[in-house]
């Protein structure tokens, strides 16, 4: 090594240079050692590295830089001897600094030669990286601890993927879950994990792609296990990428939840099992109650019937009204049972129309006493101007008798029912108020209170549950308030219940304010709804799988003056209108067998006879049918059982026809 003496323009040597250069730096110890390794020189850099100034160490030794342990072992001597056989010694270790702390040191010595070659010494730069090595071995340590985590975990399987899916570690987890060692598997692909099913559809292509594109898959499935059994795994599969987003490969966590899998299915089976056990105990309350009050309807229409023939054979013909009208009664109470049970489900057609609250409750009075007897008094409270509401009329008088028959039962001794309609203009409850969950709007509210026994908390809570009852078994069906809630609720209105032990209870029924100018407008609503009566003569069509229906209806409307036809199924009916397309009225059942029910037979008809009046007839037709696809004009639905004088009511307003006149020569059938 030779160094430039020259001088530049502003007089300073070019060795004085490197010399002001070298004592600058304060980053690096930079000096220069003795072919014996004494200091011979020594920069800022030294100094601030280990606390010795250029007095206190030039002349000796750079040995005492080293720990004792390395000067045991002989190091600096070595380091001296490497770099001049070598041409470099370079070395990282611990260093001493005057004080006696250690540093982490970077260390490089280079031989010195002068110009002729001799060899001079050693140039020897050490840097303080001490902050790099904790660094690092905070890294080592974590990396380490995680390692440690992870190969001590035994209940999940965590190994790492290559990005096309070769397994490139492998933990104690996935060692002890699928039977493999880590020898038996790296290098291999994941997909040998998987059942023969899931490789044909290329489940494990599919998982990667996922997790690729979304960085993350997860699903549960079969796996194979070394041995050839299988287990339900759960499985994570989370994509790894560097710092400039490119992808590394796969971390894969499985877990073999069998027992779990197991533990659910037994756990869903037992609910199942206890769901059946309720519903069988729930049909056979509903079953018991039904029984009892069908039976006793029936029992009275069979009894009065035997007696109305008993009369008719001795010729005792003074009473067959009064057991004539018996029985009718009770075939009119069995289908009140019957839309009890609808009711309850939310499952009847409704037929909704303006109502006068008022009117409806005065109309009814003499059946609601009956019912009661004559311990109980009924007080109504009509208030003036209430408004009108829109419901089926039918139901909401059952719903009424339905709730005048319970306080009847909460006032075994005696007592009074109080019966009073009113307007109510609901703006908004606080949540911790009775009215809280029924929504701003119009309502008209019938309450019917009773100075009964009411109701427990716990009673109270059930009162509107389906089968819930208080009556000895197979004395109701426990589905009278249901019915009540049920229509109610049918009908867009809300039910609140008023009760304490020994203090009675009220029942209040809130029903949408039915939206008319007046009530002016609403009489001419119902009247304009009854046509003017024609003088046209009638072709009906009867369309019915029962037979006794269709002999009773066809019989019914001969008596009164019609000419009606018959068929049993809809293709038959369909034959019939195409072979007369004169038919002025087609009433048919809803529920017909041979693929072509009711509807779909109107339909049809609409198609060869668009202005063919039809009467839909059911004795039960799901809301679906009637309310959510509406009757097109012309078309209307009467629910089974119906009375003889209103299906004559509905065939005179739809036809503009004269029932009751009949005519003198009869179409032919």
């Amino acid at each position: 090594m030779s160094i430039d003496k020259s001088k530049s323009s502003d007089g300073i040597s070019l060795e004085r240079r490197y010399q002001l250069l070298v004592e600058s730096i304060k980053d690096y110890a930079i000096y220069m050692l003795s072919p014996e390794g004494i200091v011979n020189s020594w920069n800022a850099g030294a100094q601030h590295f280990k606390g010795y100034t250029a007095k206190e160490i030039v002349g000796q030794n750079f040995s005492r830089f080293f720990t004792p342990e390395d000067l045991a072992a002989g190091l600096p001597a070595h380091a001296l001897q490497i770099a001049l056989n070598q041409g470099q010694f370079e070395s990282e270790g611990w260093r001493v600094r005057k004080d006696g702390s250690r540093f982490w040191a970077h260390v490089v010595i280079d031989p010195i030669h002068d110009e002729s070659g001799k060899f001079i010494g050693f140039a020897k730069i050490t840097r303080d990286v001490t902050t790099k090595k904790v660094a690092q071995d905070a890294l080592r340590d974590s990396e380490a601890r995680f390692r440690f985590l992870v190969n001590g975990v035994t209940d999940y399987a965590i190994y790492m993927l290559s990005p096309t899916g070769e397994i490139t570690n492998w933990n104690a987890g996935a060692q002890r879950i699928k039977g493999y060692t880590e020898q038996e598997v790296i290098g291999t692909h994941f997909s040998r994990f998987y059942t023969e099913e899931d490789n044909l559809q290329k489940a494990p292509t599919r998982a990667l792609e996922t997790a690729s594109r979304e960085g993350k898959f997860e699903a549960e499935g079969w796996r194979v296990r070394k041995d050839g059994s299988r287990f339900w795994a759960h499985v994570v599969i989370d994509s790894v990428h560097d710092q400039h987003g490119d992808l590394l490969g796969f971390a894969k966590i499985t877990r073999d939840v069998t027992q779990q899998r197991e533990s659910a299915i037994k756990l869903e089976e037992t609910r199942l099992a206890l769901v059946q056990s309720q519903k069988m105990e729930s049909i056979g309350k509903l079953t018991g109650g039904i029984a009892h009050d069908f039976n006793n309807l029936l029992q009275g229409i069979m009894g009065n019937l035997d007696l109305l023939r008993l009369r008719i054979a001795l010729g005792q013909t003074a009473e067959l009204g009064h057991h004539l009208d018996a029985a009718i009664s009770g075939v009119k109470r069995s289908a009140a049972l019957t839309h009890r049970l609808l009711a309850f489900a939310r499952r009847q057609t409704l037929q909704a129309k303006p109502v006068d609250v008022n009117l409806l409750v005065q109309a009814i009075m003499d059946l609601l006493q009956r019912s009661v007897g004559p311990d109980i008094a009924i007080h109504v409270n009509a208030e003036e101007g209430l408004w009108w509401t829109h419901c089926d009329q039918n139901q909401l008088e059952n719903a009424l008798l339905n709730l005048v028959i319970n306080a009847r039962d909460a006032m075994p001794e005696g007592g009074r029912v109080s019966i009073h309609a009113s307007n109510v203009l609901q703006q908004g409850t606080a949540a911790n108020q009775p009215m809280s969950r029924i929504p701003p709007g119009d309502y008209v509210r019938l309450s019917i209170s009773d100075t009964g026994s009411g109701m427990t908390p716990e009673v109270l809570k059930q009162a509107c549950e389906p089968f819930f009852t208080t009556k000895p078994f197979g004395e109701g069906t426990g589905l009278g308030l249901s019915m009540v809630h049920g229509f109610i609720t049918q009908s867009d209105g809300y039910v609140s219940i008023d009760s304490a032990l020994g203090k009675g209870t009220t029942i209040n029924l809130y029903l949408p304010k039915h939206v008319a100018l007046s009530e002016a407008l609403l009489l001419n609503e119902i009247q304009e709804a009854i046509p003017a009566v024609s003088k046209k003569r009638l072709e009906v069509l009867i369309v019915d799988d029962e037979e006794a229906v269709r002999t009773m209806l066809t019989e019914m409307l001969q008596q009164f003056g019609y000419a009606p036809l018959a068929a049993t199924d809809g293709h038959d009916g369909l034959h019939l209108l195409e072979a007369r397309p004169q038919l002025d009225l087609l009433i048919t059942d809803i529920g017909l067998p041979g693929g072509m029910n009711g509807r779909q037979l109107a339909n049809a008809a609409r198609q060869i006879k668009p202005e063919l009046k039809i009467l839909l007839i059911s004795g039960y037709a799901d809301p679906a049918v009637i309310e959510k696809d509406p009757l097109p004009s012309g078309m209307q639905f009467l629910m089974k059982p119906f009375a003889m004088d209103t299906l004559l009511s509905m065939v005179q307003s739809m036809t503009d026809s004269e029932p009751g006149k009949k005519q003198e020569e009869p179409l032919d059938k």
